[in-house]
Formats: structure tokens, C-alpha cells, sequence
């Protein structure tokens, strides 16, 4: 027991002298929030207050062995003695025994500044209050109870600041995200707006395009059948002037009968167009016209094609109506 108290000793001293340094060295700003700290919790449970003096005894020789020096709360060796002083005051023993527990208790208090535990470390204090309440390093705690609220406070209020304006630049980011967003969706917009505007005009000069050549092909083939239509006439009128006045037939003879329109007794006509050359043969011949169709045309075609003419000084063309009358 007495090599712990030397332990005990060795860190009490230590924390004293801890303690004038700090005091020496504290800044006089932080008085004020010295003063501010709430008082110290009650420092012995009303449990362990309302235990017996043999029962105090055995609960704190237990808990020593059980290294449960300052902790829990309402289940500690220091607890038990401090209860213990109250009902025996001039026990040499209890006595002995908080002022070894007090550097252990003192310990514990800092650490629990550290870490911001300012629940525990105002119990840990007011153990140490009522065990001395002249102890050197009391001052010392209290003050750097209320210095670590403080940095605490100031702490939590920064971050808080800082929380808000992170949200504001957020808020801030997501606001000129949508406006370049919507920026960006007016110039797609307006860029759709101009190709579907090509787009029209292009097809519009498409269409423009083929009406102008559809209405020039139409203009071509009109004035090319009118070329055709005159050549034509002057064909049809040249060849029957040209037979009247220069063709004299030598043989013309007459067409075969189809027989399957004989036996049908089918009866029609064929005008044919022949050219008759210089020497009077029939050179080339077309129907021009077949009533019905297909039925005597080839007869027809053969017949003129037999026929002889006196020969003439330059190739003449005419028609020649053949009739076909099974009757006649």
C-alpha cells in the first residue's frame, strides 16, 4: 500500500507543480469563462452516502482490488472513502487512502477535458473538491474545464459556420449549375430551331427544284409531240400526194384470210404505212391503225410487203387502208 502512496506521491507532486506552471502561464482573458462553469456535480452518490461505515469499508477495499479507483460513478473507491470520511472523520486510514487516490483522480480529469468529457470531468473534480478542497491543481482543472468548453463552443460554432457556408456554395454551385444548364439547353434549342430552318428551306428548294424540272420535261415532251404531231402530218399528207401523183402499182396482191377469223367469220381492216423504194419494191412497212387489233396485221404486213411499184426517183411513203370481209 505504501509503494501505491509513493507512486501516488511521485504524480501528485508532479501535477502540482503542473499546476503553478499553468496557473503562471494562464491568460487572464479566460477568467471570465472560468466563472461561467456550471457548478460541480454532487461528488458521493446519495446511494453510497446512505450505505453503513462496515459496508463503506468492504465496498471500497473491493473496488481497490477491482482497480475501480475514481469509475463508475456511485461505484468507486473514492466515493466509498469520501462517504466513509463523512461517518468517520478522524480515520487515519481514509484519510491516507483519498489522498492516494487523488493523483490517479487528478489524471483522469485531464483526459477527460482531452476528449471533451466535460460530464465526467466535472464529477472527477468534485470528487477531488470534496476530498481537498484546497488541493493546488483545482484552480488549475476549473479553468481548463471552462477553456475546453469554450473551445468546444467555438469549435461547434465554426463548424456550424463553416456547414453553412459550405451550403451556401452548394446552394451557390447548384444555382449556376441550372443556369448553365438552362444556357446551354436555349442554345441547343435555338441551334435546332436554325437546322430544322435549313432543313425546311432546303426541302422547300427541293421541291421547287423538281416542280421546275417536272413542268420543263412537261414543256419538252409537249413541244416534242407537237414536233411529232406536224412531222407526222406532213408525212401523211407528202406520201398520199406523192402515191396520187408518182406511185403506180405494177402488183399489189391481196392478203392471205386468217383462217381462225375466217371460220369465226371475223371481219375488220388494217391501214399500213410502206415506203416504196427508187426501184419500186417495198421497202418497209407498220400497221397504223388495226380493227380489231392483232387479228390481220401480219397478213396485212406480208401482203404489202409483196407489192411492186414502177420505180421512182426517190423514196416515197403512203398508206393503204386493206379491208377483210369473210363475206366478200
Amino acid at each position: 500500500m505504501r509503494l501505491v502512496a509513493g507512486v501516488m506521491l511521485v504524480c501528485a507532486l508532479a501535477a502540482c507543480k503542473k499546476d503553478n506552471t499553468a496557473e503562471q502561464a494562464g491568460p487572464a482573458a479566460t477568467q471570465e469563462a472560468a466563472q461561467a462553469v456550471a457548478p460541480p456535480p454532487v461528488a458521493v452518490s446519495a446511494e453510497v452516502a446512505a450505505m453503513g461505515a462496515e459496508q463503506l469499508r468492504e465496498a471500497a477495499s473491493a473496488a481497490l482490488r477491482e482497480q475501480r479507483l475514481y469509475a463508475p460513478a456511485g461505484n468507486n473507491a473514492m466515493e466509498y472513502y469520501l462517504a466513509l470520511r463523512d461517518k468517520s472523520p478522524n480515520d487515519p486510514a481514509v484519510a491516507s487512502a483519498l489522498t492516494d487516490l487523488m493523483p490517479y483522480t487528478l489524471i483522469a480529469t485531464e483526459q477527460s477535458i482531452n476528449r471533451d468529457d466535460f460530464s465526467e470531468a466535472q464529477r472527477l473534480y468534485a470528487l477531488m473538491e470534496k476530498t481537498n478542497p484546497q488541493a493546488p491543481a483545482l484552480p488549475r482543472l476549473k479553468q481548463s474545464i471552462a477553456d475546453a468548453q469554450a473551445s468546444l463552443a467555438q469549435r461547434t460554432a465554426d463548424a456550424a459556420a463553416k456547414t453553412e457556408e459550405d451550403a451556401k456554395k452548394q446552394a451557390d454551385l447548384e444555382k449556376q449549375r441550372l443556369a448553365d444548364q438552362q444556357k446551354l439547353q436555349q442554345q441547343a434549342a435555338q441551334q435546332l430551331a436554325a437546322q430544322q430552318a435549313a432543313d425546311a428551306k432546303a426541302a422547300a428548294d427541293k421541291a421547287a427544284a423538281d416542280k421546275a424540272a417536272a413542268d420543263k420535261a412537261a414543256a419538252d415532251k409537249a413541244a416534242a409531240d407537237r414536233a411529232a404531231a406536224q412531222r407526222t402530218a406532213q408525212q401523211q399528207s407528202a406520201p398520199a400526194q406523192a402515191s396520187s401523183n408518182d406511185l403506180r402499182p405494177i402488183s399489189t396482191p391481196s392478203p392471205r384470210y386468217p383462217p381462225e377469223a375466217y371460220r369465226d367469220g371475223t371481219a375488220g381492216e388494217v391501214q399500213v404505212e410502206f415506203t416504196v423504194g427508187t426501184d419500186g419494191s417495198v421497202t418497209s412497212a407498220r400497221v397504223v391503225r388495226a380493227d380489231p387489233p392483232r387479228v390481220f396485221d401480219r397478213e396485212a404486213l406480208n401482203a404489202v410487203k409483196r407489192w411492186k411499184f414502177q420505180p421512182v426517183s426517190s423514196p416515197v411513203t403512203s398508206r393503204r387502208t386493206i379491208g377483210f370481209n369473210p363475206g366478200g
